[in-house]
Parts: C-alpha cells; sequence; structure tokens
C-alpha cells in the first residue's frame, strides 16, 4: 500500500466521523424546527461553498456547464430529497437504527446497476446482495414480533442515495466531477428553498450556533471526501464508508441515550459484511477488465 493510499484511507476515516457529528446535528436541530428548515439552510451554505469553489479553482463559473443538464438536475433533486428523508428518520428511530438500515444502499447500488447502467452483475455479489437483505430483515425482527412501520423511512433514503449513486456513475461519463459537485449543491438548494421558508420557525442563539457548526461539518466533510478521493482510489476507500454506521452509533448511544438492540447491532454487521464483499467483489470485476475504479 503506497504512502497516498494510506493517506487517502485515513481521510476516508476522518470523513465519516465528521458526517456522523453532522447527523448527530441534524438530529438535534431538526427534532426542534423540523427537516425542512434544516435541510435548507445546510445545502444553502453547501451551494456557497461549491460556488466559492469553483471559482477559487477555474476563475469563472462557466466551466461547471453540463452536457447533462437534465441528469444533473435529476441527481440534486434526489440528493436534496435523500438528505431530508434521513434527516427525517433521525427524529424518528434515532441514529444507529437508521444507519443500520441505511447500511444496505451499497448492496442496492450493486442491484441496481445492471438495469440502469448495464453492468454484470455475478452470482456472488447476487449472494451477497441477498445475504445483506437478510440482514436487514434481521434489523427490522425485534423481540416483540412487531415491525417498526417507520424502519421504511432510511430504507426509502438508502434506495434514493442508491438511484444518486448510480446518476453519479452515469453523470461521470459526460461531466467531470467538479461539474456534479457544482449541480448538486446549487439544485438542492433551489429545491429547498420553497419547503424551508414554508416551515421557518425563528431559531435561538445557541441553536444558530450549531446549525453554523452543521453548516461547516457539511462543507468540511465534503472537502475531506474530495481530498480523499484525490489520493487513492473509490474502490480501495468505499469499505471504509460503513464506518459512518459505527460513528453514528456511538454519538447516538452517548449524546442521545440510544440503545442497540441485539437484532440491530447482529443485523448491521450481516448487512456491512455482505456489503464489504459485493464491493471486493466489484473491484475485483473492474480491475478484470481494465475499467477505471
Amino acid at each position: 500500500m503506497t504512502p497516498k493510499t494510506r493517506a487517502g484511507i485515513l481521510l476516508m476515516v476522518l470523513t465519516c466521523a465528521v458526517f456522523a457529528a453532522q447527523d448527530g446535528l441534524s438530529r438535534h436541530l431538526a427534532d426542534r424546527y423540523g427537516v425542512f428548515m434544516v435541510v435548507t439552510v445546510r445545502f444553502w451554505f453547501l451551494a456557497a461553498f461549491v460556488i466559492l469553489l469553483t471559482r477559487a479553482r477555474t476563475g469563472s463559473l462557466r466551466a461547471v456547464r453540463s452536457a447533462r443538464p437534465g441528469l444533473q438536475i435529476l441527481r440534486g433533486l434526489l440528493l436534496a430529497g435523500e438528505v431530508s428523508v434521513m434527516v427525517w428518520a433521525f427524529t424518528l428511530l434515532g441514529l444507529a437504527e437508521s444507519h443500520a438500515v441505511f447500511a444496505v444502499s451499497p448492496l442496492l447500488v450493486a442491484a441496481l446497476s445492471g438495469p440502469l447502467l448495464g453492468e454484470r452483475v455475478g452470482w456472488r455479489r447476487w449472494a451477497a446482495i441477498g445475504a445483506g437483505f437478510a440482514g436487514v430483515l434481521l434489523i427490522l425482527s425485534p423481540s416483540d414480533g412487531v415491525v417498526d412501520p417507520w424502519a421504511a423511512v432510511p430504507l426509502l433514503s438508502a434506495a434514493m442515495w442508491a438511484l444518486y449513486g448510480l446518476f453519479t456513475r452515469l453523470a461521470a461519463r459526460h461531466d467531470p466531477a467538479a461539474t456534479s459537485l457544482f449541480w448538486t449543491g446549487v439544485v438542492g438548494a433551489i429545491a429547498m428553498t420553497p419547503l424551508g421558508l414554508w416551515t421557518w420557525s425563528p431559531m435561538t442563539a445557541p441553536d444558530w450556533g450549531l446549525m453554523a457548526a452543521l453548516c461547516v461539518t457539511a462543507a468540511v466533510a465534503h472537502w475531506l471526501l474530495i481530498k480523499a478521493y484525490e489520493l487513492a482510489e473509490a474502490s480501495v476507500l468505499q469499505p471504509f464508508a460503513f464506518l459512518q454506521l459505527v460513528f453514528a452509533s456511538a454519538i447516538g448511544v452517548t449524546v442521545f441515550g440510544e440503545t442497540v438492540a441485539a437484532n440491530v447491532a447482529l443485523g448491521a454487521a450481516v448487512v456491512v459484511l455482505a456489503g464489504v464483499f459485493t464491493l471486493w467483489r466489484e473491484r475485483r470485476a473492474r480491475l478484470a477488465t481494465g475499467s477505471p475504479p
């Protein structure tokens, strides 16, 4: 392993920790002010961040012209919706259980990559996908035998994130990453603004401080993620993204007093192992065909 790859992995671990802190702040603020208001302010800040980043890198916003603007708009709308649904899940189920269910998203990406992108998915990855969904069923099977219907909310978020990831792959065939990042922030801000203003309520000064921290962590996390991908291949870094589940669960338990039931912990372990195997098989398949990671 090269020093650059090791540095990329360390940055990915740090990215997961920062994203988990962002999730904790989102849960606290959404509990008090509503999901749409919190997500809107996040996207306002993200839009400002990507505009400034683009101008700093290129000196002009003309560089973000897209060859597929319709696809980029769809990506931005999907991400804004996914973030809103996931923050809503935090307020309903907490961080630990929400992330345990959301961990199935790489498996959904693998399952959908065939019909949407024309990629071949072998029987081993299909077996891992099946095992991962068995893990989700384990998470959703509490001891009293009653499945919480709200568990469908983080599952919906995982499906939306999977579609966003697949459309991002498709966009990468036509536009550079910087263009996609710009459209993500700006389209998300435009889409969320009416909903945020509609649900707006006065915020206390201390909570404005937490909101500022939320926006900063969002920008820092995206910057760290970009730097990590500059240093190491995506296929090497992706398995470490599951650490966000660990960090978010730790925040949920220590800060919000959540408890992690045995079925949730075991199911999450099954989902993560299936996801790591799926990513490993995908990397091997790409190396065998000489495709870029």
